[in-house]
Order: structure tokens, then C-alpha cells, then sequence
């Protein structure tokens, strides 16, 4: 027999970040509470906002409990930032100032508790247990599957899902996609569209298989039964937030949740900022509410209603790239391919399969997907024409993944080269067929190393940046994806894949190799230094010196 471990979907501690300059305080607190008791989990402990915001980078707490006093960004500054950045965080303010203008701002910025030290161990247990309610009522919500299903069935009618489908999976005519908009009360005219695809990573089923063989159909079904809940409540989330900022339609299809963002933007830069934002708070929610992760695929923008199946095939494409980018992130075509939307799109799965295997796939795979591909032909019962479309449309859709990956096919082939005369030129359908292997994986090793090279373009062009411009307190790793052109995600990873560190340890060994050549050769203050590395808080530099050499400056120009 198999068994149910635990809950389903939903965690049953909470993550807790205490925010405090003073360290007895800090130890003072978390001494005097039994946290797993009460259902906390204490992922850490920050001496000021800067430090509890890099902590929050990594871990992303539920609750923050913080003082108000602090050196380098103090706890207002701190609530302020938590309610921009992750508004699902929430925050305990504990100080000991007592001063009506801190309350003010503390409810403004979605504070829940706003309480004076010294606080006794019995309050702030009280205090706890009133949080973790409503915690608790905010899951059991997102936990009622059955409403989830109710909900569901009521908001999207049958009729009304087929033609969402058909939408982004067929070509329809302006006067279809019109009459049908109208008889589902959809709003489809706008200035621009593009779609994104959610899909769900590996599911933790928290199952455990039976060992009677004679079960595994009942324990399969189970399975399937749990990916489909979670698929509603992947759905019910997305609705939630897309109709908070007037997005457009969300729906499912084949295990995918599909987005269509209608925008009355004008310019593509915009839609596509605020689509990525959008898609940001969609995928932090899921992960906090089903402890699960998906990964986002966002397909091209297009300012025509017609091309709405175009920007969905761009999206599932874009989900294809998980495989080498690896999954819980958002993926935008256009970094990855940026002339993808001038590619041609055909509803084909085979076509579709083989350009995914040459993109993201390995030498293996591209070799089973032309032995598929090849396989269709021995149960074809049509005339040489019909066979030679067939393989036509095989190149073709090789030259296109060439072509999309903004490679130049002579580079790969020559320039003397012509396919479609060379493919004639075997006698033996298995001549073709290992000709196709070869030409096929050649393109795959090509666009690898191609994609490869851009990769590394990018973070030296970034790198190179950040030295002629670490300078700038400003300086933020928006700074640089405004610059390259490229969303903060993609080039998070690709950064980190080709430096083996984040931008921000890069951007402060740069400031700090440049503090220590200053503090060697010039006689310039400190905080004169801290200003010409870029730091516009002078204690803060030294505070961030010492952290990462332990010396301050003035101690580390003394022993040199």
C-alpha cells in the first residue's frame, strides 16, 4: 500500500529573518523562544537592512521581525524595501521608540505588529501565535482543492477554454477570433499581446510506491490526480494576480498554464517590463503558497491579435531552453533568440521536436528524433512528391533552427553549399537519413558553441562595464541588463555560469580591489575613498571592508 507523508502541497513551519544592530538583543530573542513550537524557522539573523536584504536574496522569509534603529539602512528603509520587493513578506516592527510618525509609516508599508522593546517572552509567544493563524488561514485558502475545482468549472465555461485553445494553438481569421471575443465577453483588441507558459517543475508527490506491482495503476492515478490539483491551484493563483493588473485570459492546456497578456501599451519595451514583472510576483506566489516551483516561458510580443498563436509557440519554445538553463526561473525567448520573432511557425509536432532536440538537446537526441522523424516514412503510403515535401520540410526546419539561433548558415555549411540539391543526391532513403544525422548534429555543435560564445560576449561586456563604471553608486545589476539590453534573469544565470560568482560579489571585489590600491598609493581619507568606489556611506564601506578583508582601512593602510 502507498501512504500519504504530510501535506500535500503546503509547508507547516514558516521562515523567520530577526533584524537587529545589537547583538545581545539578537541572541536575547531568539533564546527566549521555543520557534518550532510555535511553527517559526530561523533562517537568520541581520545586523542591519543592507545585510537582512542580501540575506532575503538567497532565503525569502515569510516574517521579518526588525528594529528601527540600525547603521546603513535603518528599519523603515528596510519595511520599505520588503513591501516593494516581496510584498508577500511579513514584517514585526520591534523598537524601542515609541513615536507616532514610525507607526504611521509602519502601516503604510503593510507592517503587521508595531511593538516596543522590552518585550517579554510571553507577549511576543502571543504575538507569534496570532501571525502563524493567520498564515495558517491564508493556506487552508490556497489548500481547498475542492473550491479550487468549484471555482473552476464556474469561471471558465467548456466552450469558452476550446476557443482560448484554439487561439493560441491554431491559425484563426480576424473575424472569427472577433465574433468569438464577443459571444465570451473578451476584450482581444488591443495594441499589443504576447503570451506566457507556466509550467510546473518536478512535483514532490510525498508518495511512497507500493511494493505490490498489482497497484501501480492505482498509484499512477494518484499521481495524476495530484498533478492536475496542482495544476488548478497553479490556475486559480495565476487568475488571482492577472486580473489584479488587468492582464487578459488564463487558462490551461496540456498541463500547461497559459497567460495571454492584452496590453493598450503602445511600445514593446513596456509590455515586456511589465509582463516579466508580472510573471516575477506569479512565480514567487506559487512557490510560497504550493511549495513548489514552476518554470516561465514568455513568448514574443506581437501587435496584432492573429499572431497570438505565434507568440504561444515562442513561449513553449522558450520553456524548451530549461534544459540547459535549468528550471524555477523565467525565460524570455527574445534574450535567447532575438530574431525570433521574424521565425515562421508551423503546427507541427514533429517539426517542433526536431528543432528543440538541435537547440537544447544532445547528440543522442537529435539522432533518435531524425529516427522518428525517418520511422513516419516506412508507414506512408503516398507519392514521390508527398516525399519529397516531407523531406523538404525536415531541412527546412534545420535551416530554420540555424536561422533563429542568429547563426549564419554558410559558417556551418560553407558558402559554396546547397542542401536541397545535396539531399537528391543519395540513392537509399538510409543514406538520407545518416545525411540528415550528420547535418543536423554538426548544426547542433555549431549553435552550442555559438550560443556559448554570445554568452561569454555578454559577461565580458558586462565585466568591462562594471570596471569603467563601478564608480557609480547607483550602479545595480538593472544598470547593466538596461545596458546589454537583456532581462535581470537571463543574465543572472548567464553571469553566474561564466564567472562562477553573482554580479554583486563581482561589482564589490571590483570596489574593494580598487579601495585597496587607493588606501596603498594615495593618502586620500576614507570616506573619500568610499565616495570614489562608489559607496556614498562611508561607514557602510568600512563596514563592507572590514566584512571582507578583517581589517578596517585605516587598519589595512597601517600594515602594508
Amino acid at each position: 500500500m502507498y501512504r500519504i507523508v504530510g501535506e500535500t502541497f503546503f509547508m507547516n513551519e514558516y521562515k523567520l529573518l530577526l533584524v537587529d544592530d545589537e547583538e545581545e538583543v539578537r541572541d536575547g530573542i531568539l533564546k527566549k523562544i521555543d520557534w518550532i513550537k510555535y511553527g517559526f524557522e530561523i533562517i537568520g539573523a541581520a545586523e542591519n537592512g543592507k545585510e537582512a536584504l542580501e540575506i532575503m536574496e538567497k532565503e525569502l522569509p515569510d516574517l521579518v521581525i526588525t528594529d528601527i534603529k540600525m547603521p546603513y539602512m535603518d528599519g523603515m528603509q528596510l519595511c520599505k524595501a520588503v513591501n516593494e520587493k516581496y510584498p508577500m513578506t511579513k514584517i514585526i516592527v520591534l523598537t524601542g521608540f515609541d513615536e507616532f510618525n514610525y507607526a504611521q509609516k509602519a502601516i503604510s508599508y503593510n507592517v503587521m505588529e508595531y511593538l516596543l522593546k522590552p518585550i517579554s517572552a510571553t507577549e511576543l509567544t502571543n504575538i507569534l501565535i496570532k501571525v502563524k493563524s493567520q498564515f495558517d488561514k491564508e493556506f487552508q485558502e490556497k489548500k481547498d482543492i475542492d473550491s479550487l475545482k468549484e471555482y473552476y468549472k464556474k469561471s471558465l465555461a467548456v466552450l469558452k477554454e476550446k476557443f482560448l485553445i484554439s487561439l493560441v494553438t491554431t491559425t484563426l481569421t480576424k473575424e472569427e477570433i472577433d465574433e468569438k471575443a464577443r459571444s465570451y465577453n473578451l476584450n482581444l483588441n488591443e495594441s499589443n499581446y504576447v503570451v506566457s507558459v507556466v509550467s510546473i517543475d518536478k512535483i514532490d508527490h510525498k508518495l511512497t510506491a507500493p511494493n505490490d506491482p498489482s497497484l501501480d495503476h492505482s498509484f499512477n492515478a494518484v499521481i495524476q490526480q495530484e498533478k492536475e490539483l496542482l495544476n488548478f491551484a497553479v490556475l486559480n493563483i495565476a487568475e488571482e494576480i492577472t486580473t489584479k493588473y488587468e492582464f487578459g485570459p488564463v487558462f490551461l492546456n496540456n498541463e500547461f498554464v497559459v497567460i495571454i497578456h492584452i496590453s493598450s501599451e503602445s511600445y514593446k519595451n513596456e509590455v515586456t517590463q511589465k509582463n516579466f514583472s508580472v510573471m516575477q510576483e506569479l512565480k514567487q506566489t506559487i512557490e510560497k503558497f504550493l511549495n513548489n516551483t514552476v518554470t516561465i516561458g514568455i513568448g514574443n510580443v506581437y501587435p496584432d491579435v492573429i499572431s497570438i498563436n505565434r507568440s504561444y509557440a515562442s513561449a513553449i519554445t522558450a520553456l524548451d531552453y530549461k534544459l540547459f538553463m535549468g528550471s524555477n526561473r523565467i525565460i524570455c525567448i527574445e534574450d535567447i533568440e532575438p530574431k525570433s520573432a521574424d521565425r515562421i511557425v508551423f503546427d507541427d509536432s514533429k517539426e517542433h521536436a526536431l528543432e528543440s532536440s538541435i537547440k537544447v538537446g544532445t547528440i543522442e537526441e537529435v539522432s533518435s528524433t531524425i529516427d522518428w522523424i525517418f520511422n513516419e516514412i516506412s508507414n506512408f503510403k503516398a507519392s514521390y512528391k508527398d516525399y519529397q515535401i516531407y523531406l523538404m520540410e525536415v531541412l527546412t526546419s534545420i535551416l530554420k533552427a540555424v536561422k533563429n539561433s542568429n547563426v549564419d548558415i554558410e559558417d556551418i555549411f560553407g558558402s559554396n553549399s546547397n542542401l536541397y540539391l545535396e539531399m537528391y543526391s543519395y540513392k537509399s532513403i538510409g543514406e538520407i537519413q545518416n545525411w540528415f544525422k550528420n547535418i543536423a548534429i554538426r548544426t547542433m555543435k555549431y549553435i552550442t558553441k555559438d550560443r556559448q560564445d554570445n554568452c561569454k560576449l555578454l559577461v565580458d561586456e558586462a565585466k568591462n562595464f562594471i570596471k569603467k563604471n563601478y564608480q557609480n553608486n547607483e550602479m545595480s545589476i538593472n544598470t547593466i541588463c538596461d545596458y546589454l539590453h537583456i532581462s535581470p534573469t537571463y543574465f543572472s544565470f548567464i553571469f553566474k555560469k561564466e564567472t562562477k560568482t553573482t554580479f554583486i560579489n563581482y561589482l564589490t571585489q571590483i570596489r574593494m580591489d580598487a579601495a585597496k590600491e587607493l588606501l596603498k598609493t594615495t593618502n586620500m581619507k576614507a570616506f573619500e575613498i568610499a565616495e570614489r568606489v562608489g559607496y556614498p556611506d562611508a561607514n557602510y564601506f568600512s563596514y563592507s571592508f572590514k566584512k571582507k578583508f578583517g581589517l578596517s582601512p585605516s587598519e589595512f593602510r597601517i600594515n602594508i
